[in-house]
Formats: C-alpha cells, structure tokens, sequence
C-alpha cells in the first residue's frame, strides 16, 4: 500500500515513525533509574540527557534498519502496515541511510560525552536487534523474541556504564531481569495478533502453539522475572521500597498471567500486555525511590 506524494511535515514523521518511538520510551525507562542506582543518588543531569539522546539515537537507527528489512512482512499484517515504508514515504535506501547516519551519530555522541564503553554497548545493542533478531531469528524460530529480546536489556547495561565506567553484577542482573520479562510482555501482543505473523509467515510462538502452550511458557518466564527482581534487592543494596514493591507487582503480573490462563482471549492478553509496561514502569521507578529515601 502506497501514496503520495507525501508533505514535508508527512516525511518528517515518516522518519521519526522509522524510530519506532513508543519502544524507545520503554527503554529510557530502563536507562535513567539504572543509573539512579549506578550513582546512588541523583546522577548529573547532563550525563542523563547526553545518556537518553545517544540511547535514542541508537534504539531509533536500529528500529529504522528492522523497518527497512520487515518492509515485506509489514505490508501483510494489520499491526504495521500503515508503517512510513509500507506507504511509500521514503525509499528503503533513503530509510536505510537515515538509520545509518544516526546510529554513527550515537557512536560517536556516546563516545565523546559519556564513555567508550556506553557507545560501544549501545551500538552492540544495534547489531544484535538487527543481524541476531531481524534478519536470523525472527523468521526462523519461535525463540525469536526471546533470544532477540537480549537488545532490549541493553540499556540498562548503558545506563550502568555512563555513571561508572564499568559494569557489575548489578547490572547484570537487571539485564536478566528486562531478558525474562519481554517474552511474556510481547506475547500477550502476539496473542491478539497471532493471525498477522501467521499470513506473514513469521513463527511468533502464539501462531505456531495454542494459546494455552503460550501462557505456560510465559508463567514460568514470569516466575524467573519475579525471583530475579527479588534476587537484584540484595544484589544492589536496596531497600525497603523496593523490595516490598517488587514482590507486589510480582504477584499482581502473576494474577494478569493466571487470568490469561483461565479466558485465553485476546482482551485478557492485551490487559496482560498493558500492564507489562506499567509494571516496568513501576518497578523501575521504586529502584529511584528507594535509592532517594
């Protein structure tokens, strides 16, 4: 499905929807209370915008390059075939060269205004999303967002290294923590769209198993996600907020597994999906509460 021709305002927001910018809200999520942690307090205030513009920069150019190679499966399924390359805003050669241009952009902005190793991780993040995920797992195996979702836990690794330089077990255990809670968190999105990634010949676990093969695959990816935020309280040196949060948001993501269990329907799976990002949201959020109080 294509159009045109396009306004400069519709290109624009061509190439920031190329950035997929919902997805790169959730990960500066992640980023900035890590780094809370990392300081212990209230880190710089330039070092966390310099963090979350080089962080943006690289999730969008890596976004960008999964559009331009999805730019086939997108035109078949509901979810993204209204996605700027689907309608012709851009070329794929002018898409890909954005994509490129911002990721050295990233590189390079990291490296001179936070660290080496931040710019090195957060471009690593890039190349797993698009060469591990994109153009090997996602068409290939019903594993896809679970080992692709390793990408998604980058940030928190980045977050770590702009305040210390270095990384540590704490980190390490919150990357864990992002790896085990997105195969539950994308499907229960899966679920709904199921008959999309089936047209599309894309093996996401809820078009290749029953629904019911589904939830328990994402009970026991729930369980881990529950003892490894448990596990980051001593790990981390938190306290009481956190911990107390963590168990109860632990149980209420528990409960919203266990309903989608009990109706397997596409309005439970999408309550589920909903609260996957509040919960995240939370969650991180008592990481900086209790590292302030």
């Amino acid at each position: 499905m294509t159009g045109g021709p396009f306004s400069r305002r519709q290109k624009l927001a061509g190439y920031v929807a190329l950035t997929k910018p919902r997805i790169i809200e959730l990960l500066l999520v992640t980023t900035v209370p890590t780094m809370f942690v990392a300081e212990r307090g209230v880190p710089s205030v330039w070092l966390m915008v310099a963090t979350m513009v080089g962080g943006t920069l690289a999730a969008g150019g890596a976004n960008a390059v999964n559009m331009v190679v999805d730019r086939d499966i997108d035109s078949l399924m509901e979810r993204t075939m209204h996605r700027p390359l689907v309608r012709g805003v851009m070329s794929p050669r002018a898409a890909l060269t954005f994509a490129v241009v911002i990721e050295v952009v990233a590189f390079v902005w990291l490296f001179a205004t936070v660290n080496f190793l931040s710019a090195v991780l957060a471009v690593s993040a890039t190349f797993f999303y698009v060469f591990v995920y994109t153009l090997w797992l996602k068409r290939t195996t019903t594993q896809n967002i679970v080992i692709g979702g390793a990408a998604g836990a980058v940030p928190v690794l980045v977050g770590w290294s702009a305040v210390t330089n270095s990384l540590a077990w704490s980190p390490v255990v919150l990357f864990l923590l992002i790896f085990f809670w997105t195969p539950p968190h994308f499907w229960a999105l899966a679920i709904k769209y199921r008959d999309d990634y089936e047209a599309a010949s894309v093996p996401m676990l809820p078009s290749v198993v029953s629904i019911e093969e589904t939830v328990r695959k994402m009970a026991f990816y729930t369980v881990v996600l529950v003892v490894l935020t448990v596990v980051f309280s001593p790990v981390a040196d938190m306290g009481a907020v956190y911990l107390v949060s963590a168990l109860i948001l632990g149980a209420v993501f528990g409960v919203m597994v266990e309903a989608v269990r009990r109706r397997p329907t596409e309005r439970t799976a999408m309550r589920l999906f909903s609260f996957s990002i509040t919960y995240l949201t939370l969650l991180f959020g008592a990481m900086v509460v209790d590292v302030l109080v």
